[in-house]
Protein backbone atom coordinates (compact mmCIF):
# COMPACT_ATOMS: atom_id res chain seq x y z
CA UNK A 1 0.00 0.00 0.00
CA UNK A 2 1.33 3.20 -1.18
CA UNK A 3 0.06 6.59 1.16
CA UNK A 4 0.52 10.53 -0.11
CA UNK A 5 2.30 13.28 2.18
CA UNK A 6 1.06 16.17 0.61
CA UNK A 7 1.21 19.75 1.05
CA UNK A 8 -1.00 22.53 0.01
CA UNK A 9 0.21 26.18 0.10
CA UNK A 10 -1.53 29.84 -0.65
CA UNK A 11 -0.96 32.17 -4.02
CA UNK A 12 -2.46 34.97 -2.02
CA UNK A 13 -1.09 35.00 1.32
CA UNK A 14 2.71 34.41 3.04
CA UNK A 15 1.81 32.58 6.26
CA UNK A 16 4.74 31.47 8.30
CA UNK A 17 3.27 28.26 9.91
CA UNK A 18 4.36 27.51 13.84
CA UNK A 19 6.25 23.48 13.84
CA UNK A 20 4.39 20.85 14.51
CA UNK A 21 7.16 18.89 16.21
CA UNK A 22 5.68 15.68 18.00
CA UNK A 23 1.80 14.23 17.97
CA UNK A 24 -0.64 16.47 18.83
CA UNK A 25 1.63 19.79 18.26
CA UNK A 26 4.20 21.70 20.68
CA UNK A 27 2.53 21.33 23.97
CA UNK A 28 0.91 17.65 23.24
CA UNK A 29 -3.02 19.24 22.99
CA UNK A 30 -4.30 19.42 20.09
CA UNK A 31 -4.37 23.17 19.86
CA UNK A 32 -2.99 25.70 16.58
CA UNK A 33 -1.99 28.58 18.58
CA UNK A 34 -0.81 30.32 16.04
CA UNK A 35 -1.86 33.56 15.33
CA UNK A 36 -2.94 35.45 11.65
CA UNK A 37 -5.00 32.36 10.36
CA UNK A 38 -6.79 32.30 7.44
CA UNK A 39 -10.39 31.95 8.29
CA UNK A 40 -11.25 31.89 4.00
CA UNK A 41 -9.33 31.09 1.23
CA UNK A 42 -9.32 33.55 -1.66
CA UNK A 43 -9.80 30.56 -4.17
CA UNK A 44 -8.58 26.57 -3.93
CA UNK A 45 -5.07 26.39 -2.66
CA UNK A 46 -2.26 24.48 -4.84
CA UNK A 47 -0.71 21.43 -4.30
CA UNK A 48 2.66 22.61 -3.56
CA UNK A 49 4.39 18.93 -3.55
CA UNK A 50 3.69 15.11 -2.94
CA UNK A 51 5.69 12.15 -2.06
CA UNK A 52 4.55 8.72 -2.00
CA UNK A 53 4.98 6.63 0.75
CA UNK A 54 4.47 3.56 2.76
CA UNK A 55 1.90 2.22 5.00
CA UNK A 56 1.90 3.49 8.45
CA UNK A 57 -0.29 5.26 11.08
CA UNK A 58 2.10 7.64 11.98
CA UNK A 59 1.21 11.51 11.38
CA UNK A 60 4.24 13.68 10.31
CA UNK A 61 6.50 15.90 12.26
CA UNK A 62 7.36 19.34 11.47
CA UNK A 63 10.32 21.61 12.87
CA UNK A 64 12.79 23.82 11.51
CA UNK A 65 12.29 23.71 7.70
CA UNK A 66 11.71 19.47 7.79
CA UNK A 67 9.15 17.01 7.71
CA UNK A 68 9.59 13.87 9.34
CA UNK A 69 7.81 10.45 8.91
CA UNK A 70 7.55 6.77 9.37
CA UNK A 71 6.38 4.46 6.91
CA UNK A 72 6.81 0.62 6.07
CA UNK A 73 7.82 -0.97 3.36
CA UNK A 74 7.13 -4.72 2.43
CA UNK A 75 9.96 -7.42 1.28
CA UNK A 76 9.26 -8.96 -2.27
CA UNK A 77 6.23 -10.81 -2.65
CA UNK A 78 4.85 -10.61 0.83
CA UNK A 79 1.32 -9.10 1.07
CA UNK A 80 -1.12 -7.41 4.42
CA UNK A 81 -3.34 -9.58 5.26
CA UNK A 82 -7.19 -9.33 3.58
CA UNK A 83 -8.05 -9.61 7.14
CA UNK A 84 -6.28 -7.09 9.17
CA UNK A 85 -7.13 -8.73 12.28
CA UNK A 86 -4.68 -11.59 11.14
CA UNK A 87 -1.25 -12.05 12.86
CA UNK A 88 1.50 -13.45 11.06
CA UNK A 89 5.45 -13.01 10.15
CA UNK A 90 5.21 -10.37 7.80
CA UNK A 91 9.01 -9.65 6.22
CA UNK A 92 10.02 -5.80 5.82
CA UNK A 93 11.09 -2.99 6.92
CA UNK A 94 10.00 0.45 8.23
CA UNK A 95 11.60 3.57 7.59
CA UNK A 96 12.43 6.98 8.97
CA UNK A 97 12.02 9.92 6.37
CA UNK A 98 13.49 13.35 6.57
CA UNK A 99 11.64 15.90 3.87
CA UNK A 100 12.53 19.47 3.19
CA UNK A 101 9.58 21.27 4.28
CA UNK A 102 9.80 23.41 0.81
CA UNK A 103 9.85 20.91 -1.85
CA UNK A 104 9.52 17.64 -0.25
CA UNK A 105 12.76 16.21 -1.48
CA UNK A 106 14.54 13.53 0.76
CA UNK A 107 17.07 14.84 3.25
CA UNK A 108 18.12 11.88 4.62
CA UNK A 109 16.47 8.10 5.29
CA UNK A 110 16.88 5.45 8.00
CA UNK A 111 16.05 2.10 6.92
CA UNK A 112 15.98 -1.04 8.96
CA UNK A 113 14.42 -4.85 8.73
CA UNK A 114 11.45 -4.91 10.65
CA UNK A 115 9.47 -8.14 10.73
CA UNK A 116 5.64 -7.87 11.87
CA UNK A 117 3.79 -10.25 14.26
CA UNK A 118 0.80 -7.53 15.04
CA UNK A 119 -2.51 -6.89 13.97
CA UNK A 120 -3.08 -4.27 11.37
CA UNK A 121 0.47 -4.63 10.05
CA UNK A 122 -0.10 -1.57 7.70
CA UNK A 123 2.72 0.24 9.32
CA UNK A 124 4.44 2.49 12.01
CA UNK A 125 2.42 3.96 14.63
CA UNK A 126 3.81 6.86 16.44
CA UNK A 127 4.26 9.89 15.35
CA UNK A 128 8.75 11.37 15.45
CA UNK A 129 8.76 13.35 18.20
CA UNK A 130 11.51 16.54 17.60
CA UNK A 131 13.58 17.78 20.54
CA UNK A 132 16.24 20.35 19.70
CA UNK A 133 18.70 19.02 17.71
CA UNK A 134 17.29 15.44 18.06
CA UNK A 135 14.49 13.50 16.89
CA UNK A 136 12.81 10.83 18.62
CA UNK A 137 11.37 7.46 16.85
CA UNK A 138 9.31 4.61 17.83
CA UNK A 139 8.79 1.81 15.50
CA UNK A 140 5.35 -0.51 15.89
CA UNK A 141 7.79 -3.41 17.17
CA UNK A 142 9.54 -1.73 20.10
CA UNK A 143 12.37 -0.28 18.21
CA UNK A 144 13.82 2.87 19.54
CA UNK A 145 15.73 5.19 18.20
CA UNK A 146 17.34 8.91 18.75
CA UNK A 147 18.61 10.71 15.24
CA UNK A 148 20.37 14.17 14.66
CA UNK A 149 17.58 15.77 13.45
CA UNK A 150 19.54 17.71 10.87
CA UNK A 151 21.79 14.71 9.28
CA UNK A 152 20.04 11.93 10.59
CA UNK A 153 23.61 10.34 12.32
CA UNK A 154 22.41 7.65 14.91
CA UNK A 155 23.38 8.86 18.24
CA UNK A 156 21.25 5.91 20.33
CA UNK A 157 18.89 3.07 20.36
CA UNK A 158 16.89 0.62 21.87
CA UNK A 159 14.72 -2.75 21.63
CA UNK A 160 12.39 -2.94 23.85
CA UNK A 161 11.57 -6.91 22.99
CA UNK A 162 15.55 -7.73 23.39
CA UNK A 163 17.05 -4.81 26.13
CA UNK A 164 14.19 -5.11 28.42
CA UNK A 165 12.15 -8.37 27.64
CA UNK A 166 8.64 -6.91 26.54
CA UNK A 167 6.21 -8.23 25.17
CA UNK A 168 4.99 -6.73 22.06
CA UNK A 169 1.35 -5.64 22.46
CA UNK A 170 -1.09 -7.26 19.84
CA UNK A 171 -1.36 -4.01 18.04
CA UNK A 172 2.59 -3.00 18.43
CA UNK A 173 3.90 -0.39 20.28
CA UNK A 174 1.88 2.87 19.86
CA UNK A 175 2.48 5.51 22.81
CA UNK A 176 3.94 8.47 21.13
CA UNK A 177 7.43 8.99 23.33
CA UNK A 178 7.51 11.96 25.47
CA UNK A 179 10.19 14.75 26.09
CA UNK A 180 10.14 15.99 29.61
CA UNK A 181 13.14 17.85 30.28
CA UNK A 182 16.01 16.02 30.09
CA UNK A 183 14.15 12.64 30.03
CA UNK A 184 12.72 10.76 26.93
CA UNK A 185 9.40 9.13 28.46
CA UNK A 186 7.94 5.92 26.94
CA UNK A 187 5.89 3.13 27.43
CA UNK A 188 8.26 -0.23 27.05
CA UNK A 189 7.13 -3.18 29.09
CA UNK A 190 9.00 -5.64 30.62
CA UNK A 191 9.84 -7.50 33.99
CA UNK A 192 10.65 -4.15 35.50
CA UNK A 193 7.70 -1.79 34.46
CA UNK A 194 5.77 -0.77 31.83
CA UNK A 195 7.15 2.82 31.53
CA UNK A 196 10.76 4.13 31.46
CA UNK A 197 12.34 7.12 31.39
CA UNK A 198 15.65 7.54 29.39
CA UNK A 199 18.20 10.66 29.59
CA UNK A 200 17.29 11.91 25.78
CA UNK A 201 21.25 12.69 25.43
CA UNK A 202 22.49 9.67 25.70
CA UNK A 203 19.93 6.51 25.98
CA UNK A 204 20.64 5.59 29.69
CA UNK A 205 17.71 4.52 31.59
CA UNK A 206 16.77 6.92 34.83
CA UNK A 207 14.43 5.11 35.90
CA UNK A 208 11.34 2.55 35.59
CA UNK A 209 7.77 2.05 37.12
CA UNK A 210 4.65 0.79 36.85
CA UNK A 211 4.69 -3.21 36.90
CA UNK A 212 1.94 -4.75 34.31
CA UNK A 213 1.45 -8.05 32.35
CA UNK A 214 0.57 -5.78 29.68
CA UNK A 215 1.49 -2.86 27.59
CA UNK A 216 -1.47 -0.09 27.08
CA UNK A 217 -1.26 1.83 23.92
CA UNK A 218 -1.86 5.56 25.52
CA UNK A 219 0.79 8.41 25.54
CA UNK A 220 2.55 9.36 28.21
CA UNK A 221 1.52 13.26 29.65
CA UNK A 222 2.23 15.59 31.52
CA UNK A 223 -0.92 17.46 33.45
CA UNK A 224 -0.03 20.26 36.45
CA UNK A 225 -3.50 20.26 38.89
CA UNK A 226 -3.25 21.42 41.89
CA UNK A 227 -0.07 22.95 41.75
CA UNK A 228 1.97 20.09 41.00
CA UNK A 229 3.15 18.43 37.85
CA UNK A 230 2.04 14.89 37.10
CA UNK A 231 2.87 12.26 34.69
CA UNK A 232 -0.36 9.97 33.42
CA UNK A 233 -0.17 6.95 32.16
CA UNK A 234 -3.03 4.83 31.01
CA UNK A 235 -2.07 0.90 30.38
Amino acid sequence: MQARLCLLFLTTFSILADDWPQWLGPQRDGVWREKGIVKKFNGAPKLRWKVSIGGGYAGPAVADGRVYVLDRQLSKGVRNPSNPFARGQLLGTERVLCLNEADGKLLWKHEYDCPYAISYPAGPRCTPTVDGDRVYVLGAMGDLFCFKAKTGKLVWKKDFKKDFGAKVPIWGFAAHPLVDGDKLICLVGGEKGTTTAFDKMTGKVIWTSLQSPDLGYCPPMIYEAGGKRQLIIWH
